[in-house]
């Protein structure tokens, strides 16, 4: 069973995955690809936020 701090890290690269990828997409004028990563960064984003991970510095997105 993955402790917290294995959990947490896992988000954080999830979360700069789809950062990454919701980038291109925007770059690329893939509305519909955009929108679907949104909902797994929006997820991704409150669980951070909850377990006290500052994101500030690391969020390119700012949604």
């Amino acid at each position: 069973m993955p402790t917290g701090i294995e959990t947490t890290k896992q988000a954080l690269d999830d979360f700069q995955k789809i950062q990454r990828h919701m980038l291109i997409a925007k770059e690329e004028n893939a509305t519909k690809t955009y929108e679907s990563l949104k909902d797994d960064y929006l997820i991704i984003k409150a669980f951070l936020q909850v377990s006290g991970v500052n994101i500030t510095d690391i969020d390119k997105i700012k949604e």
